[in-house]
């Protein structure tokens, strides 16, 4: 992995974590939060596309599957919270 490709990939886990923590709390978990959040979102919402079978490619295709994956942590994460 060179550079470019490692900074692509933090920023697209930034904005993830950033959309992820709009929708579901109102508020972003600052910059370093919101990557670690997109991050684990991506790798949480590739397994979860492909247990459904979905693919997705492209830019936006990796954004999607990443703000997916990081709105169904912070759920997880919120209900273990709150037991």
């Amino acid at each position: 992995m060179d550079i470019t490709s490692l900074l692509i990939f933090l920023a697209i886990g930034a904005i993830a974590g950033w959309i992820a923590g709009s929708v579901m709390k109102g508020k972003g978990y600052g910059i370093i939060g919101n990557m670690v959040i997109g991050i684990v979102g991506a790798v949480v919402g590739g397994f979860i596309f492909g247990l459904l079978g979905i693919s997705a490619g492209g830019l936006i295709g990796t954004l999607i599957t990443a703000t997916v994956g990081a709105i169904a942590l912070i759920f997880v994460v919120q209900l273990i919270k709150k037991a």
